[in-house]
């Protein structure tokens, strides 16, 4: 069967926004919260255990139903973020979410004040939930009363979670007016990014101008949004729940040490010259005397090879197939229960992503896929995201999900291994060459890009809480533009609105180390597998499949890593000098 780009089928959730399925969802869930706050009275540190795991599991259960319910609102209005209906449902699951989330909040409260002999007693005969319960107790200094918790829980819903729908309607809406082939287009925001791989240099450079021109037009506006967000975020995680740093409320979240993070960041800015170092040989390569920051996705040759999307599909599978058959079964899954949409459509979410939503239930995956060798290797990244869920599907709604250091790894290592059947097969050395080039510049949009934005972020929390003006923000943004790429390259003013365009730094605070952290671990995981060969496989399918079942540090370290050692983030920096140091000694 040839696979077509589609539209995804939400059936498998709810077949549509008025059916009788999803308000009875909403009657279920309401129940099972009136059932579950019966037992508020019975909570005690001395309970015996099957009790306890009954609780635990009620609340899995309510908290299963309210995935799908979430889900399916938020996979509708990614579908269409014009779509009326779907913004409708979406603020109205917000709301639900939220007061049935203070109804059942006394019962981690409760959790947290439990004294540690009882909660060791309780969580050694809790299974595969024992991650997701000491996951809890580890917010106790920064828990509120159980009245303050609910009133946070009610403002967000009308506040920051409105405020970044809102960001999502008015950046998806806008289009972008565009020449190519002698006639003016009307595009997308994807569809205008494919051109900065173009081999026309004035095509990248008016790619870029044409995307901060309309940003940039907004920026005041998108900048005051963005400015609102960072003082919630201050409130809430600081002044409330007193954190030391707005950094740190992440870190927290993903149950990596503050020090495992200042490492990678303090890592990345010490190597940055690695990277200064290719683009200036790229110059030389694209036949530039200095590179534009337009330049730095620019294709080394002339060969613009179209993947057909069923023949993209089927490379990823292959690939897959060869490390593992069984990758390849779980990837065909998205394909074959229509979890995917691969369109292009004005209206639909830009970029990529990949939505699990319960452990049983095949992922869901965002495409926008134009037929480049790009959007093959994007597709082989967010498959990689849903294998990863799937090799987990064993846990539990609470554990099955990685963290999101962790989340970047199969993804990171699917798009290597797709690269490494590209460069096996093709006979053209002009395109062996693009692959190589193109392993730098993906290396550095995901560690050195988004090291930068989270420095970036660290910089802008501060400013605004001294009362910056969305200028000045602009003005720091474009210096840590100065600092990446030093005299690699020219940079051009428009850049500085960038930041407005990032929509992770809206939507998930502090969320880009992710990023660099899932590459540079999958350059390590990386080079183990070319030195044990078989003998690594069970070792990384044992990594994927844990999921979120226990502490990142503590999967990794099954595998000889240390997150804290900067000489394990150099690890990686040093794997990518080689390689630059390789790309030199071609001609």
């Amino acid at each position: 069967m040839a696979y077509v780009q589609t539209k995804w089928n939400l059936a498998d959730l709810f077949p549509g926004f008025d059916s009788p399925e999803l308000e009875a969802a909403f009657d279920q869930v309401e129940e099972q919260v009136t059932s579950f706050e019966g037992v508020r009275g019975k909570l005690k540190s001395e309970m015996e255990t099957d009790q306890f795991l009954e609780i635990v599991r009620t609340s899995e259960a309510i908290s299963r139903t309210v995935n799908k319910m979430y889900s399916f609102a938020g996979l509708a209005f990614a579908a269409d973020t014009q779509d009326q209906a779907a913004q409708t449902l979406q603020s109205r699951i917000d709301q639900f979410a939220a007061e049935m989330q203070n109804r059942t909040l006394f019962f981690s409260l409760w959790w947290k004040e439990v004294d540690d002999t009882n909660a060791k007693r309780l969580m050694d005969a809790s299974g595969d939930y024992r991650y997701y319960l000491e996951e809890i107790r580890h917010f106790k200094p920064h828990t509120l009363s159980e009245p303050e918790e609910k009133i946070v829980n009610l403002k967000n819903v009308t506040g920051v979670n409105a405020l970044n729908t809102l960001y999502d309607s008015i950046t998806n809406r806008y289009t972008f007016k565009f020449e190519a082939d002698g006639k003016i287009k009307e595009l997308t925001e994807g569809e205008l990014q494919a051109y900065r791989y173009s081999t026309d240099p004035d095509e990248r450079a008016r790619s870029y101008q044409e995307q901060f021109r309309v940003f940039g037009a907004d920026g005041p506006i998108l900048g005051q949004m963005y400015q609102t967000i960072v003082r919630d975020w201050h409130t809430e995680n600081l002044s409330l729940r007193k954190f030391s740093n707005p950094i740190a409320a992440r870190n927290l979240s993903n149950d990596i040490p503050d020090e495992a993070v200042d490492a990678l960041l303090d890592v990345a800015r010490k190597n940055v010259k690695i990277f200064q170092r290719y683009f200036k040989l790229k110059a030389k390569f694209v036949g530039m005397e200095k590179l534009r920051r337009y330049d730095i996705y620019a294709p080394v040759s002339k060969s613009q090879k179209q993947f057909d999307f069923d023949k993209a599909a089927q490379m990823v599978f292959e690939s897959f197939s060869a490390f593992e058959p069984r990758l390849a079964e779980l990837a065909r899954r998205v394909f074959d229960q229509n979890h995917l949409d691969s369109e292009i459509r004005k209206g639909k979410t830009g970029g990529a992503f990949c939505w699990s939503i319960v452990p049983e239930m095949t992922p869901y995956v965002l495409l926008n896929y134009q037929n480049r060798a790009r959007d093959v290797a994007v597709m082989a990244h967010e498959l990689g995201h849903a294998i990863h869920s799937m090799l987990a599907e064993h846990h539990t709604a609470f554990t099955f999900h990685s963290s999101l250091p962790l989340a970047e790894t199969a993804s990171t290592f699917g798009e290597m291994m797709l690269t490494d059947k590209l460069l096996a097969e093709e006979t053209d050395e002009s395109v062996r060459r693009d692959l190589l080039f193109k392993q730098m510049d993906d290396s550095y949009a995901t560690i050195i890009r988004q090291s930068y934005f989270a420095m970036f972020e660290k910089q802008a929390h501060e400013m605004i809480l001294k009362n910056a003006s969305v200028d000045e923000i602009s003005a720091a943004y474009f210096e840590t533009l100065k600092e990446q790429f030093g005299d690699s390259l020219e940079l051009s003013d428009e850049f500085k609105w960038e930041w407005v365009s990032i929509p992770h730094i809206y939507h998930t605070p502090f969320y880009v180390y992710a990023y660099a952290f899932g590459q540079l671990l999958v350059l390590s995981l990386y080079q183990q597998f070319k030195i044990e060969g078989d003998s690594f496989k069970p070792k990384y399918l044992k990594i994927l499949s844990t999921g979120g079942s226990e502490a990142p540090a503590t999967i990794l370290s099954g595998a000889g890593i240390d997150i804290r050692s900067t000489k394990f983030w150099q690890g990686g920096f040093d794997v990518l000098e080689k390689l630059v140091g390789e790309l030199e000694k071609l001609k």
